[in-house]
């Protein structure tokens, strides 16, 4: 996905937008992916989940302020609304949407 979709993505999906920063050397980033499939899955048509690689979108990485990775991050109506940087197990990181969606 090119930064200009991304953007578009946010500033116009009716849904939340959840997005994990990762990259393919990162174990700690393996290790929370499949709570971010697993995320997608429970939250179909709520809840639109997006991965941007950072070797393959740096400019993207770097306007959101990527310092390390896995960053997750979750956006409504274009607006940061949490981030966190590191690995979380599934349960913590579904409660996070839930409180800050107020789902």
């Amino acid at each position: 996905m090119v930064k200009k979709s991304f953007d578009k993505l946010l500033r116009e999906s009716e849904k939340p937008v959840f997005v994990d920063f990762w990259a393919a050397w990162c174990s700690p980033c393996s290790s929370v992916a499949p709570s971010i499939k697993r995320l997608a899955e429970e939250f179909a048509g709520k809840l639109t989940v997006v991965k941007i690689n950072v070797d393959e979108q740096p400019e993207v990485a770097a306007k959101y302020q990527v310092q390390g990775i896995p960053a997750l991050m979750l956006f409504d109506k274009g607006t940061i609304k949490w981030r966190t940087t590191g690995v979380l197990p599934y349960e913590n990181i579904r409660a996070e949407v839930i409180k800050t969606l107020g789902w």
